[in-house]
């Protein structure tokens, strides 16, 4: 049988899972990247609810016509600035199987400039 992109991501995601759950302190900022968009959340894992989130299909973000990668670091400042909103100064990023390269990188970058530290 031939491992396609779903099945090895998904393997990815539950060896990441095992490791990385949010909490009070440090919630768990979870990335979804479609071939389009950029969607990210912070959660917190103890109560099973989401603290934040933010898009690239969201407002001034979804107006401008920047690349997708520069878009993922204006998500990520987005982010952060909700975050420090709702009280979370740390979080604990997951990945969520995908490499940490291109978007997901630039979101990271993004919400580490916005103030968020993990």
């Amino acid at each position: 049988m031939a491992i396609t992109k779903e099945y090895r991501r998904s393997r990815i995601k539950k060896r990441i899972r095992k490791v990385v759950t949010g909490d009070t302190s440090a919630p768990r900022m979870s990335v979804f990247r479609s071939n389009a968009e950029i969607y990210v959340q912070i959660i917190d894992d103890t109560k099973g609810h989401t603290l934040v989130s933010a898009s690239s299909t969201e407002g001034e973000i979804a107006k401008a016509k920047v690349t997708k990668i520069e878009k993922a670091a204006m998500v990520g400042k987005a982010i952060a600035l909700k975050a420090k909103e709702a009280g979370v100064e740390s979080v604990r990023f997951d990945r969520n199987g995908y490499l940490y390269h291109g978007r997901v990188k630039s979101l990271a970058e993004g919400a580490r400039e916005g103030g968020l530290k993990f």
